[in-house]
């Protein structure tokens, strides 16, 4: 077994009740292969995108995306904070998530960034089930963004997301960041967060 499937196996859920094979396995990397997705691939992500859930069917979201060795990638690159760009620069594939404000009869639409983490939400698990990781991040500076890509008016960049297939070894990372990856997962249990009848603090 390889150093970066060792990790991967590593990093299976442990989890207090069965679930899902694809959601024990999903977890974010900062380490990826040396290797462009696949269009095909790319096609699929945005397909899981497309069939995803939304208030109204309003379907708010949007993506800007790029390969590596590409203009639209060093942009997205120069929009993630300094730490982000530390380990960002290993993924084949960068991409910008956006949604947009205001429903069409000019209304806040509230429910937005619901619809836009619905579709992350398929968007991942297709690809987990094509062996892809994606590592979303909340450090990029959306106004550079905005700036940068020209973004029109009415439109909210959200998040950024490094996308590549699992692997990639760990010295491309600092020793803080490999220390990091080798961190035994956490979560808080659902009786913190999951309340039955009534609010419990």
């Amino acid at each position: 077994m390889t150093a970066p499937e060792q990790v991967q196996l590593q990093n299976i859920a442990a989890c207090d009740y069965e679930i899902f094979a694809l959601l024990k396995q999903r977890y974010s990397p900062r380490t990826f292969k040396d290797l462009a997705l696949k269009e095909a691939h790319i096609k699929q992500l945005f397909e899981a995108v497309r069939w995803s859930a939304s208030s109204y069917n309003r379907q708010p979201w949007r993506f800007i995306y790029a390969e590596k060795n590409s203009e639209g990638y060093d942009k997205i690159l120069s929009c993630l904070s300094d730490f982000n760009k530390e380990w960002a620069k290993n993924a084949p594939f960068l991409m910008l998530t956006a949604y947009k404000k205001e429903t069409e009869d000019g209304k806040e639409n509230f429910h937005a960034l619901h619809d836009l983490g619905l579709s992350l939400g398929g968007m991942t698990m297709q690809a987990q089930y094509l062996g892809i990781a994606m590592h979303h991040m909340a450090g990029v500076d959306w106004k550079q963004a905005e700036k940068l890509f020209n973004v029109p008016e009415g439109f909210h960049i959200t998040t950024a997301i490094a996308i590549g297939y699992y692997g990639g070894e760990l010295d491309a990372l600092s020793t803080e960041l490999q220390q990091q990856e080798l961190a035994e997962r956490e979560r808080m249990p659902q009786e913190d967060f999951a309340f039955k009848a009534t609010w419990k603090s």
